[in-house]
């Protein structure tokens, strides 16, 4: 029943599903999208802004669509946060 239990929680470890029975009493497993698109968003943007950074570095100039690709990947990350708080309210 335990190694059920577990398995429905996507815990591999007997030890860890234990512990965290132990101490919490249970175990809650949120299946969330859009927490993984905002992760790549975030690898993504984190990428373009140290590519322009560079750009930067070697040129000494800042260009406008820098700045305005920059705000867009920005508009991305919140529109995906505020998703995932929707959510999380909705929860509780």
């Amino acid at each position: 029943m335990i190694k059920t239990k577990m398995e429905q929680t996507g815990i591999i470890s007997m030890s860890a599903y234990l512990r965290k029975m132990a101490i919490d009493g249970y175990v809650i497993k949120l299946e969330l999208p859009e927490l993984r698109e905002m992760i790549s968003l975030l690898r993504r943007s984190s990428n373009n802004l140290n590519q322009i950074a560079k750009r930067v570095n070697s040129t000494d100039r800042v260009y406008a669509e820098d700045m305005e690709e920059i705000l867009r990947w920005q508009e991305k990350l919140w529109q995906c946060a505020n998703e995932i708080l929707k959510k999380l309210a909705a929860i509780a």
